[in-house]
C-alpha cells in the first residue's frame, strides 16, 4: 500500500460513520422541502430508484479502492485508466464540487439559523461558519475523524428518533397533527404521481444531490487504519442506509403530514415537528438539520484539500498545495478551498433566496462527472483485469460491468433532464465554462510538463 505521507488516523468507527453520515445531508432535510411541492409522495421513489443507481456506482469504486487504496481515489482512477487528461480533469471537478456543496452547505446553515434569529442576514451566519470549519480542519486528521463521528452519529439518532416518533403519530394518533396523520396520505391528495411523472422525474438532479459524499469514503482510503476491511463493511451497508434514511424517513414524513403542505426553502422534518407540535420539537430538528449540513461542509473541506495533494503530486497544480503541515493535514489546499467557498458568503448576500438553488444545481452537474469517471473506470478496470493485465480486486462489483453500463445511462438521462430545468440549465452553462477553463489549463500544463503528454 502506498505511502502518501498522511497519519493514517481513521479508525474503523469513523470510517463506517462518516460513510453512514455521508448518506444524510442538507440534500435531504432541506432540499427535500421542494421536491416535494414538485413531485408529491412519488418523491419516495425517486429517492428508491436513485440509490439504487448510488449502490452501482459505490460498488464499482470499492472494486477499485480494494484494487488499489490511494488518497486521491478516482481522480487516480480516471489517470490509469483513462488518461491524464481525466486524471486532471476528474481531480479538480471533485475539488469545485466539494466547494461548491460546501457553498450550499453554509447557505442552508444560515438558513437553519434564521429558525431562531430572523433578524441576522443569511451572510454574517456563513460567514461565521466558514471561519469556525476552516480553523477546526487544519487540525490533525483524528480530529476531523472524530468531530465527523459525532456529527454523523446525531444525524443517525435524531433520524431514526423522528422515524419511530412519526411512526407513533401515525398508529396511535397523538399530537396536534392528530386524525390528519394517516399512511392514506401517501396516495391519498392527487394519487402517488399528483404533477404527473414528468414533475418527479425533474426532481433527479436534486435527489442526486442528496448522495453526494456518499463517495467520500474513497477519499478516505489514504488515511484509513484498514481500508481493506473498513471500505467494504462501509459499502455494504449502504443499502440499509437508504432504505432507512431516505426512503423511510420522507414515507414516515409523507405520512405524517400531507404533500401539499411542504414548501420550498423550508425543511420538511421542521414542519412535520412544528405540526405535530410536540414542545420544542422542530427547534431540536432544526439543530440536528444544521449540524448535517456542518458536518457535510467540514467534509468538503477535508476532501478538497487531500483533492488538491493529489493534483500537486501530479504536477497538475502548485506544488506548494501538495505541502503537508505538522500535524500532516494539508493546510494550504483547505486555506485556499475556504477562501473559495467565501463565494457562498457573497451568493447570501447578493441572491439569499436564490442561492441554494445555483449551488446545488452546479454541485450536482459537478458530482454527475465524477460518478460517470467511477463508472468508465470501473469499466475500463475490469477489461484489463479479464485481458489478465491487472490484478482481480478482492471486493467485486456484482454483476460485473452490467450494473455500471446502466448508472451509466441514468446519469446521462438525469443530465438530460437538467437541460430541460430552467432553474437547474445554469449548471450546464457553468459546466462549460469550466471546461474551457480546464482545458485552457491543461494546454498550459503540457506545454510545461512534457510528462503529462503520456
Amino acid at each position: 500500500m502506498p505511502d502518501e505521507g498522511y497519519e493514517r488516523g481513521l479508525s474503523s468507527r469513523q470510517v463506517q460513520m462518516i460513510a453512514i453520515g455521508g448518506a444524510i445531508g442538507v440534500g435531504l432535510f432541506l432540499g427535500a422541502g421542494a421536491n416535494i411541492a414538485k413531485a408529491g409522495p412519488s418523491l419516495i421513489l425517486m429517492y428508491a430508484l436513485a440509490g439504487v443507481i448510488v449502490f452501482f456506482i459505490m460498488r464499482a469504486l470499492g472494486e477499485l479502492l480494494l484494487y488499489r487504496p490511494v488518497s486521491g481515489s478516482f481522480a487516480e482512477y480516471a489517470r490509469e485508466f483513462m488518461g491524464p487528461f481525466f486524471g486532471f480533469v476528474t481531480g479538480w471537478t471533485y475539488w469545485m464540487l466539494w466547494v461548491v456543496t460546501g457553498m450550499a452547505e453554509l447557505t442552508a446553515a444560515a438558513i437553519y439559523v434564521n429558525f431562531w434569529f430572523p433578524q441576522v442576514p443569511q451572510w454574517v451566519t456563513a460567514l461565521v461558519f466558514l471561519a469556525t470549519l476552516y480553523l477546526a480542519n487544519l487540525i490533525s486528521v483524528k480530529l476531523f475523524g472524530e468531530i465527523e463521528f459525532w456529527f454523523s452519529m446525531v444525524k443517525v439518532t435524531a433520524l431514526i428518533g423522528m422515524i419511530v416518533i412519526g411512526l407513533g403519530v401515525v398508529t396511535f394518533g397523538f399530537s396536534q397533527a392528530g386524525e390528519t396523520a394517516a399512511v392514506s396520505n401517501i396516495w391519498g391528495h392527487g394519487g402517488i404521481f399528483p404533477n404527473g411523472i414528468g414533475s418527479s422525474l425533474m426532481t433527479l438532479q436534486g435527489v442526486m444531490f442528496a448522495y453526494l459524499a456518499v463517495e467520500l469514503v474513497g477519499v478516505t482510503a489514504g488515511e484509513s487504519e484498514d481500508p481493506e476491511k473498513t471500505l467494504p463493511k462501509a459499502i455494504n451497508t449502504l443499502p440499509w442506509r437508504i432504505i432507512v434514511f431516505y426512503v423511510g424517513a420522507l414515507s414516515v414524513i409523507l405520512m405524517v403530514v400531507k404533500w401539499t403542505e411542504f414548501q420550498p426553502g423550508v425543511s420538511p422534518f421542521v414542519a412535520a415537528f412544528a405540526k405535530i407540535g410536540i414542545p420544542a420539537g422542530a427547534a431540536v430538528v432544526n439543530f440536528v438539520v444544521l449540524t448535517a449540513a456542518l458536518s457535510s461542509c467540514n467534509s468538503g473541506m477535508y476532501s478538497t484539500g487531500r483533492m488538491l495533494r493529489g493534483l500537486a503530486e501530479s504536477s497538475e497544480a502548485p506544488k506548494m498545495l501538495g505541502k503537508l503541515n505538522a500535524a500532516k493535514s494539508p493546510a494550504l489546499g483547505i486555506t485556499f478551498s475556504a477562501a473559495l467557498m467565501g463565494i457562498g458568503v457573497v451568493l447570501n448576500y447578493v441572491v439569499p433566496e436564490k442561492a441554494f438553488g445555483y449551488v446545488t444545481s452546479v454541485a450536482t452537474a459537478a458530482g454527475i462527472w465524477t460518478w460517470l469517471m467511477i463508472l468508465i473506470s470501473h469499466i475500463l478496470y475490469r477489461r484489463a483485469v479479464d485481458a489478465g493485465r491487472l490484478h482481480a480486486s478482492s471486493f467485486p462489483a456484482p454483476g460485473g460491468t452490467i450494473c455500471s453500463w446502466i448508472a451509466v445511462a441514468f446519469l446521462l438521462m438525469v443530465t438530460l433532464l437538467i437541460a430541460l430545468d430552467d432553474d437547474s440549465r445554469i449548471s450546464l452553462y457553468v459546466g462549460a465554462g469550466w471546461a474551457v477553463c480546464l482545458t485552457i489549463g491543461w494546454t498550459i500544463l503540457k506545454r510545461r510538463n512534457a510528462q503529462l503528454v503520456d
